[in-house]
C-alpha cells in the first residue's frame, strides 16, 4: 500500500490512477500525516460493494423476524402506495 500527500498526488494523479488500475496498489491520500482517503482498485470497491449488501441484507432478514415486524405489502397499503 502505498501513502502519499494530496498535494504530491495531485501532480501524480494519472500515474497512480494506472498503480490502482493495473498495478492494484491502494494509495491512500494524506493530509497533515492523516488518512483522508484511498484510490483503490476497482475490483476492491466492488468486493466493498457486494460485502455491504450482503450485511444489508442480513440485517434485513433479521428485523423481519424482529416481533412487531409489518409485512411490506400491509405497510404500502397503509401508506396508500
Amino acid at each position: 500500500m502505498t501513502t502519499i500527500s494530496a498535494v504530491k498526488a495531485r501532480a501524480k494523479f494519472s500515474d497512480l490512477v494506472t498503480k490502482a488500475a493495473f498495478e492494484k496498489d491502494r494509495i491512500v491520500l494524506t493530509r497533515n500525516g492523516k488518512e483522508l482517503a484511498a484510490l483503490v482498485p476497482i475490483e476492491d470497491v466492488l468486493l466493498l460493494e457486494e460485502l455491504e449488501s450482503q450485511a444489508d441484507l442480513r440485517a434485513a432478514r433479521k428485523a423481519l423476524k424482529e416481533k412487531g415486524s409489518v409485512p411490506w405489502e400491509k405497510l404500502k397499503a397503509d401508506l396508500g402506495l
